[in-house]
């Protein structure tokens, strides 16, 4: 993110005398009620009032009691539920400027200058010109004498900050809007329970899901899911598909699989732009190879559901710099919209983010199908090209004579098999050999393999010696089985793993290969990495788990909850699942805390006990604090709120490491496995010399990790700075600058949020050249 230096304001005062106005436009999306509820809770301790309007733009329009002052609890228990508890509807009227005008009227008569509004394309263009035409409303009510020259005076002009909800993933600008990833969760739990009885009946199945514009859902899902064929609105498959798509399936049954999945979004066509539908497919694939064929329409059961703890965290930061956004705005600021890029908020020009929008369906309409992918930015042509790459392996005749063995090192976590799969398949398809190791690193001492590469085998916690002993066992079964490369997937075992392996580079010459480390925890605690491969599906339990558990609070009444969660040292799980659950209060290693702290936490429960919230949530991570353990705060909890609430306790336990990965946790491993083994590839060709492989500068052993924007090799040395090797996390951690929004919507006083730095609005829009195609002179970059 761009940053530029503003004076230090407090954020208590900066709302003061200042009115929001919050609505959910267009479709409805799972998420968006996190983010109402962030924009309400934000704005009211900013000092601003804050003012639902229900029904959309519709309840804009109408007025009364359609526009309603927000309080606190209002939005308390929102964060669960899916749609959106304030409605939304298809507003006609406001389309009109007779509508328009009484939707200002209605504004200006509540002192109302700031709207945010969580919608689609559609919603936030009409939001745009709303604001663009205030001045010309205001003039025209004045003259009407609907409005007085000082409501006008006093109203003057219109801010206007947007946030995209929509499941599609459909806006340009922002790599997630608030719903997809919680559609996703739905398509793959439908996708998972087809593939069983697909595979018990020898069957092909066809799916159909949302997308009519974008195929953002369809592609995911192909990834996620490792699906035969994948047919997208953006690129259309090429002629003759019909009969490539009947040998694809095919290959695949005589490779020995059961089953065939093609995943096919709403908006499917050919390069004639011909609709391509379910039934269309199903027939092709029933009568040309005779395959029991089902087809599946999925509809609107992609909306609905729980929203994931990715979408409530997302909608919680996108409220929070909303509000922000909306509080620093000058006449002279262009209506922004909160976009999210690799793990950051960032603020974009909402018109400059629906140009390129609709840039990418002319696009799509006029045959650039290449422009239409690459207008959609960067994090749609990774997926699109990892899915090429992976959809069909089919090995060179010429092999590469080089051999990459891939271990998994530590404790299980979801997503370690998709990042094992795509690493494996990429490796075939550039020729190599893939060894898996058996065991971690105790296989590689003693050499133990299995033939056919999967994350299925047992790993064990095993740490090389000082004495380089282990170094010295390895460094001979490198040898002996012409191991030109090493994947490291795991955890922060993996990563001490891979450093002390180039340490003893200095003795043992076979260990001069290049070698990956690829981050797989729950506990996000590897160094290089804002995310490690896991801890998306722990968290997703944990948020589930103290879902259910407020519930039985709710029923009950006057209850505080005191859970433990998993993480070692790293509090990334109790603070994520802290704001993804609306937690009371998160305590972690990384911030320490004492009696006081504890006594406050306290008081604050009491006071909520007299509110219509009678429940409490607190988590802790497991080593938080070596004397207030898990018990002890139980203890103090039941003893100080005797009279008031009475508390429970949760350990949650290895619960956290099981399940079945979420698509983030599949998406993001098969992207990681395909990268580690590119770079591989690269790395090999560098360091070839005089017949053999010798590597053995920094760059040549990596941790790859996710980091703010992109994923990054990061060389293992060059990050021993930043690591706490005693408590086995890194040093500096971005997740921290979360912990005062957990406070701040758990409505603690004096929580300070650094203003003194204020993000700069940024531009997908560069005037440097043409894209290939295009009939205009300008050029597009996702940020």
């Amino acid at each position: 993110m761009a940053y530029h230096e503003a004076p230090h304001k407090d954020p208590r005062k900066m709302g003061i005398g200042r009115s929001i106005a919050v609505l959910t436009s267009g479709g409805d999306a799972q998420g968006m009620n996190a983010a109402v509820r962030a924009t309400v809770r934000v704005g009211i301790y900013t000092g601003a009032k804050v003012y639902f309007v229900h029904e959309g733009y519709q309840g804009l329009v109408d007025g009364g009691d359609n526009i309603k002052l927000a309080t606190w609890e209002s939005v308390s228990m929102m964060l669960q539920l899916g749609g959106t508890v304030i409605g939304s509807a298809r507003c006609m009227d406001f389309k009109e400027r007779w509508g328009r005008l009484k939707a200002a009227c209605n504004l200006v008569k509540l002192g109302i200058t700031n709207l945010c509004v969580i919608g689609g394309d559609g919603s936030l263009t009409g939001a745009n010109q709303f604001r663009t035409e205030w001045s010309e409303l205001l003039l025209d009510l004045t003259k009407e004498g609907k409005i007085t020259a000082d409501e006008a005076k006093r109203s003057s002009h219109l801010n206007i900050v947007g946030m995209v909800g929509s499941i599609d993933n459909d806006f340009c600008g922002t790599d997630m809007t608030i719903g997809t990833d919680s559609a996703l969760h739905r398509i793959i739990e439908v996708v998972d329970a087809i593939t069983t009885t697909a595979q018990s009946h020898q069957r092909a199945f066809i799916l159909e899901v949302m997308g009519r514009h974008c195929g953002y859902l369809a592609l995911v899902t192909a990834l996620a899911c490792g699906a035969d064929w994948v047919f997208i609105p953006e690129m259309p498959p090429e002629e003759n598909w019909e009969q490539h798509l009947c040998k694809r399936l095919i290959t695949q049954r005589e490779r020995g699989s059961r089953l065939n999945v093609i995943i096919l979004a709403e908006g499917a066509q050919d390069r004639h732009q011909k609709p391509i539908t379910c039934d269309q497919v199903r027939n092709l694939v029933s009568k040309k190879l005779g395959f029991d064929t089902r087809a599946t329409i999925l509809g609107h059961v992609q909306r609905g559901g729980t929203p994931s703890a990715f979408d409530r965290i997302l909608g919680s930061r996108m409220g929070v710099e909303a509000v922000m956004a909306l509080l620093e705005a000058t006449p002279e600021t262009p209506a922004c919209v909160v976009s999210l890029s690799g793990n950051m908020a960032v603020r974009l020009p909402l018109m400059e983010c629906v140009q390129v929008t609709k840039d990418v369906t002319k696009a799509m309409a006029e045959g650039r199908f290449e422009d239409a992918v690459n207008l959609r930015g960067k994090s749609f042509q990774h997926n699109w090209n990892t899915y090429k790459m992976l959809a069909h392996v089919n090995p060179p005749d010429v092999k590469s004579n080089i051999n990459i063995a891939i271990i998994n090192v530590g404790a299980p976590c979801a997503g370690m098999n998709a990042a094992v799969r795509a690493a494996v398949r990429v490796g075939i398809i550039q020729g190599h050999q893939m060894l898996a190791v058996y065991d971690g690193f105790d296989g590689l001492v003693n050499g133990q393999w299995l033939s056919n590469p999967s994350s299925q085998a047992p790993k064990k916690n095993f740490l090389l010696l000082k004495s380089f002993t282990s170094s010295s066992e390895i460094s001979l079964n490198i040898a002996k089985f012409n191991i030109h490369s090493l994947i490291i997937v795991g955890g922060f075992e993996a990563y001490l793993g891979g450093l002390e392996l180039i340490t003893a580079r200095e003795k043992y010459e076979e260990l001069c290969i290049p070698m990956v480390v690829i981050p797989a925890t729950v506990s996000n605690n590897v160094p290089g990495s804002d995310f490690s491969i896991g801890a998306d599906t722990a968290l997703n339990t944990i948020t589930t788990t103290c879902d259910r558990i407020k519930q039985s609070a709710a029923g009950t009444k006057r209850r505080v909850f005191i859970i433990e969660t998993m993480g070692g040292y790293c509090g990334y799980l109790a603070t994520m699942a802290g704001l993804s659950s609306g937690a009371d209060a998160a305590y972690i290693y990384e911030e320490p805390f004492h009696i006081h702290d504890l006594e406050l936490n306290v008081e604050h429960l009491i006071e909520k006990m007299k509110t219509s919230v009678k429940r409490g949530l607190i988590l802790r991570n497991s080593n938080a604090n070596d004397n207030y353990t898990t018990q002890f705060l139980y203890n103090l909890y039941s003893e100080e709120g005797k009279g008031t609430f009475d508390c429970r306790m949760n350990i949650l336990g290895h619960m956290q490491q099981g399940g079945t990965p979420t698509p983030f946790d599949r998406n993001f491993g098969t992207k990681m496995g395909s990268k580690s083994v590119l770079w591989v590839t690269d790395k090999l060709k560098e360091c070839y010399r005089h017949g053999r492989i010798f590597a053995n500068t920094p760059d040549s052993a990596c941790v790859l990790g996710m980091k703010k924007r992109s994923l990054l090799f990061q060389p293992l040395t060059s990050l021993k700075d930043d690591t706490d090797f005693e408590h086995r996390i890194p040093k500096t951690q971005w997740w921290m600058r979360l912990r005062p929004i957990l406070k701040i919507l758990a409505k603690y006083d004096a929580i300070e949020i650094d203003t003194s730095e204020v993000a700069a609005m940024e531009h997908i829009i560069k005037k440097t050249g043409e894209i290939k195609g295009a009939k205009s002179n300008v050029h597009y970059e996702k940020q």
